[in-house]
């Protein structure tokens, strides 16, 4: 990570998860990294050269996809360019959230500064300034196959460079035009190659990618707490969190997230050691290191991709000016996010499959070891937390769906010239549906622990356990009569997103 200043990112070199959310969610400023300048510079003046000697090259003197073996005229290359970005922007659907479309322009230039695309200097200029000055293009979520990049998506993003299209500055939607006019930031004339190295890339599918992981990363956190808040209301065993168990299977999310309940529970009076109460406890609270565990560790196999995938090059044709080669590849292909992000909704649904399996713990009073039945006095003419258990068993009945990959599915297109495409942009997208359920699960979970804690003795409760009851009740109050429950669970999924473990110690911190 390069941070100059105080809130500015360098692209063009090696940028890591942590400098896309400081872009994306941060807004810190983007400068272009001069080391690299040269390079695209040399990468535009070989394009040049060859449009000039009038060589066949696929999108700088030829149509696109099925067209690819039509010869365009050098007089004809600035309209073939436009042309490419307005049939593109077939896009549908509700918008992407700014985060998204800020970590998607970010992403875009730190691919285009390695100087492999062609596209002249000016351009990525202009789209730093269209960060720094908070002008963000209106791109629908729909529409991306995830193969020939995300071409559909990222033409909404050029759309505005040229003037056209839709965006939003200052709080308000507008014609792309008079954004960029209100922000003082001209208009881009495309030449020959531009409009292709803007929009062939995977840069749609890995801007959700990276923050639908930072997010799963933050939420593995909360489960982590959740599960020991939910443990010691129901007077868990404490041996099945000790370290020499989790010694001798040494994945490291399992060691880790023990290590987590040890602390967390540290000086409880509330946990029970084995034959207390009973010998062993149900596997949803006895197998947390294991279950949570394997999360952990397929969200650090998932930030490892992306990592290679956000300092890519994912044009198409690539430029290769010290060895005098155009070469049509296939790096444009979102299989390798696609995977990663079928990966990352199934490994962060179990989060919610296993805690809602401790909610109904909490509330079932032929499980929870004496709490009130469904966490209320008074039964009967209260309800108490009993319709919560059902939210929390729809959100996790819909991540089952949600869950099913969409990486298996490909429907060829240009004519069958595309016939195999990756679906990235949809596996990327249902993951970020799926950390939304998830981060609902969790939060009734943390408010039926607190509840339970109440009536246990929140007084006895471990070390750091009290403090995530204290989160809870400084925001959500005890139930001691049925109200509006739905608020409730607003506020825990809040406090979640504000209190962001990970943002503090790798954002907060080091920034």
């Amino acid at each position: 990570m390069q941070v100059v200043g105080q809130k500015e990112i360098v692209a063009g070199g090696m940028v890591s998860l942590e400098d896309v959310i400081r872009v994306a969610r941060y807004h810190y400023k983007v400068s272009l990294a001069e080391s690299a300048k040269q390079k695209v510079l040399k990468s535009r003046q070989y394009v040049e050269r060859l449009l000039k000697d009038k060589k066949v090259i696929y999108g700088l003197t030829t149509g696109f996809g099925k067209f690819s073996d039509t010869y365009i005229s050098s007089e004809d290359t600035k309209e073939l360019q436009v042309n490419l970005i307005r049939s593109h922007a077939c896009g549908v659907g509700n918008p992407f959230p700014e985060e998204v479309v800020r970590g998607i322009i970010f992403l875009r230039i730190n691919s285009l500064m390695r100087g492999h695309s062609g596209i002249r200097l000016e351009v990525i200029k202009m789209m730093a300034e269209m960060l720094n000055k908070g002008v963000t293009p209106v791109i629908p979520e729909k529409g991306s196959l995830g193969a020939s990049g995300d071409l559909a998506p990222l033409s909404h993003l050029a759309l505005v460079m040229i003037g056209e299209g839709e965006a939003c500055y200052k709080g308000e939607i507008m014609d792309g035009g008079e954004a960029l006019r209100l922000a003082g930031i001209l208009p881009i004339s495309l030449e020959a190659k531009e409009g292709l190295a803007l929009i062939n890339g995977t840069q749609v599918m890995t801007s959700v990618g990276v923050l639908a992981c930072w997010d799963a990363q933050n939420l593995a956190n909360w489960a982590d707490f959740s599960a020991a808040l939910t443990a010691e209301a129901l007077r868990g065993v404490r041996q099945a969190f000790d370290p020499e168990t989790h010694e001798i299977r040494p994945h490291y999310g399992q060691q880790e997230v023990a290590n987590n309940i040890r602390k967390l529970i540290k000086g409880s009076g509330l946990m029970t050691d084995q034959g207390e109460l009973r010998v062993q406890d149900a596997y949803s609270l006895r197998c947390v290191p294991q279950v949570h565990g394997a999360t952990r560790d397929a969200l650090d196999y998932v930030e490892s991709k992306l990592v290679v995938e956000i300092n890519a090059v994912t044009d198409n044709p690539l430029i290769f000016a010290d060895q005098d080669k155009v070469i049509s590849g296939g790096n444009f292909h979102g299989q390798p996010i696609a995977l990663v992000m079928d990966f990352l909704s199934i490994a962060v649904a179990e989060l919610a499959n296993i805690s809602e399996r401790r909610i109904e713990r909490l509330v079932n009073p032929q499980l929870n070891g004496g709490l009130p039945p469904f966490l209320t006095q008074h039964g009967g003419t209260n309800s108490g937390f009993m319709i919560a258990q059902y939210a929390a068993a729809s959100l996790v009945s819909e991540n089952k769906s949600l869950a099913h990959p969409a990486s298996v599915d490909s429907i060829p297109s240009s004519a069958n010239q595309e016939d195999h495409v990756s679906m990235g942009t949809i596996a990327a997208r249902k993951a970020a549906k799926i950390i939304e359920n998830v981060r609902s699960v969790i939060g009734i979970e943390l408010l039926c622990g607190a509840e339970a804690a109440d009536y246990r003795g929140a007084e006895k409760l471990g070390e750091g356990t009290k403090w995530v009851y204290k989160v809870c009740r400084d925001h959500v109050p005890f139930l001691d009569k049925d109200r509006i429950m739905y608020k409730d669970f607003q506020k825990a999924e809040n406090f979640m997103k504000d209190l962001d473990i990970l943002t503090e110690m790798k954002i907060k911190v080091t920034g």
